[in-house]
């Protein structure tokens, strides 16, 4: 293996991973709020239809970006709403929300399915991702509303004590993760794979979900984890050119197989994920109990 081909291993792999940056960061603020949404999946796919169909009707692709940010604002607000003023259940509502976005995507895309467009270059995209999970960081370290958001997602009853809007707090954290996830959405049908076709996240919501547990709700570490899984991803695909004798499911599997050997490692240490998880993840918040 010469050194152009590993450059080019690099590059595939910055390209292919930058989604999963903007879906995990945006799911781990929402997360450090104390809100788990589990569906990064159908909003990515809705940003991602969206996204291509408005670039197909008006070839603009800052309208099919703003289109796509949108629909992300709408899925996660229909979601905050449910959470946070109806008391759903999160865990519930979050699937729900996968459901739905994988049937009304289909619905969308359904006479757009091999439509050409031409697509924009990732590296902007892929430089923007460095950029807002550098920023989320200093946010949440330097910043007085980060810390308050962290503190809400910590203990909501003393938060709100404080005199804190706890609800308006989890309701912006959560918009902020669905227009990440409806970015990644963009990304893949626009930058990476310039098209649309059914089902296209193809699990990457899942695994973002599995990255802010690996990143043990840390921004900076959120890269790191990408960049392991979308490694995995890059490499199975080699050892298919390469040769390597294994089935062609084993290969597709394979990042997912790691995603869930990674989570079983993390999740054995308890005493880390206490310390590094909020306290009030999932906990539903009554300002009138």
């Amino acid at each position: 293996m010469d050194s152009a081909m590993i450059i080019g291993i690099i590059n595939i792999i910055i390209i292919g991973t930058t989604p999963l940056i903007f879906a995990a960061i945006g799911e781990l603020v929402a997360e450090k709020s104390g809100v788990l949404n589990l569906g990064l999946e159908g909003m990515m796919l809705v940003g991602a239809v969206s996204a291509f169909v408005t670039l197909v009707i008006t070839g603009s692709y800052f309208m099919a970006l703003i289109v796509s940010l949108i629909s992300g604002l709408l899925m996660s607000g229909f979601f905050a709403f449910l959470v946070l003023y109806l008391i759903a259940n999160q865990v519930a509502s979050g699937l729900a929300l996968t459901i739905f976005g994988i049937g009304i995507s289909s619905m969308i895309g359904k006479n757009y399915i091999g439509t050409p467009i031409e697509g924009l270059s990732p590296y902007f995209f892929v430089i923007m991702s460095f950029v807002i999970v550098i920023l989320v960081g200093y946010f949440f370290k330097k910043t007085k509303t980060g810390l308050i958001i962290k503190a809400v997602g910590e203990s909501h009853n003393s938060a709100h004590s404080l005199g804190f809007n706890v609800i308006k707090i989890r309701f912006l954290s959560i918009l902020f993760g669905g227009a990440m996830s409806a970015l990644a959405g963009f990304y893949i049908s626009i930058c990476y794979a310039p098209m649309w076709q059914e089902g296209m996240i193809a699990g990457r919501g899942w695994i973002a979900l599995a990255l802010v547990v690996f990143a043990t709700w840390n921004p900076e570490r959120v890269l790191l984890g990408a960049y392991i899984f979308g490694g995995v991803a890059i490499i199975q695909m080699n050892l298919q050119a390469f040769g390597v004798k294994f089935p062609g499911q084993f290969f597709n599997m394979m990042p997912y197989l790691v995603t869930i050997i990674v989570l079983v490692i993390i999740s054995g240490n308890k005493l880390r994920i206490k310390l590094s998880a909020p306290a009030c993840l999932t906990i539903p918040f009554n300002k009138n109990q």
